[in-house]
């Protein structure tokens, strides 16, 4: 028997999870919650059933899980908060990972984490509470990753790399190995991480970090090198 789920929040990464939700074949979709579209509001044929008031009367019927799809990316708190008010009323958060993501078994996972399509995740991994990993994303072995992180598809973490509670890391980013990313740092897309990123530090997209400045022989000029 299919378990009854709320989502919430409609936006975008909404339908990433109603299409995952269908994959699994193990949920039920009760409907979403969001505090801004209309009543009614269709996504994915999925209805907005209205607004976080509505929440208590959804627990008192018995649906006891829920998937926080608020993704946060210029703002934590926005996806913090709603785990917040959703945990105030003891609803349950699964697990969801794509059938197409490969796990080790020594991998060890908190709750409430979404694991999307083509992700690798080696050996002896720890990921804590409410993270997001999106689609082709490779964790190497022995990383730890912090309370709701999000790893934004294509992102390459070498081993033993550790990603603070409610970091950011963009698309296509490569952190080298042993590399330490402070808690609510954000690394733009594409950028190379080579060093460690300071808590609340900020590597901006497609740059090399650290940034130095070393002179060049040639032309006895300063130049930004890795």
């Amino acid at each position: 028997m299919k378990k009854r789920i709320i989502i919430f929040g409609g936006g975008g990464h909404s339908k990433v999870v109603i299409e995952l939700l269908r994959v699994l074949g193990t949920w039920d979709i009760a409907g979403i919650i969001d505090d801004h579209l209309p009543e009614g509001t269709q996504v994915l044929d999925v209805p907005v059933l209205g607004t976080s008031e509505l929440l208590n009367t959804l627990r008192k019927e018995g649906i006891n899980h829920a998937v926080n799809t608020l993704g946060g990316i210029n703002n934590y708190q926005i996806r913090l908060h709603a785990f917040e008010k959703l945990e105030s009323l003891h609803f349950q958060f699964p697990n969801l990972i794509h059938p197409s993501a490969v796990l080790e078994p020594s991998v060890k996972l908190d709750s409430g984490i979404q694991i999307l399509a083509k992700t690798y995740i080696s050996s002896d991994v720890e990921i804590d509470f409410g993270t997001l990993i999106n689609a082709g994303v490779i964790v190497s072995h022995d990383c730890v990753i912090g309370r709701c992180v999000n790893l934004s598809p294509g992102a390459m973490l070498g081993g033993e790399v550790h990603i603070g509670n409610y970091a950011q890391v963009g698309m296509g980013t490569t952190i080298n190995m042993q590399v330490k990313i402070g808690k609510e740092a954000r690394v733009g897309n594409g950028a190379t991480v080579k060093g460690d990123v300071p808590p609340r530090g900020r590597v901006f997209a497609g740059t090399i970090w650290p940034y130095r400045e070393n002179l060049s022989p040639d032309s006895k000029t300063f130049r930004k090198i890795a």
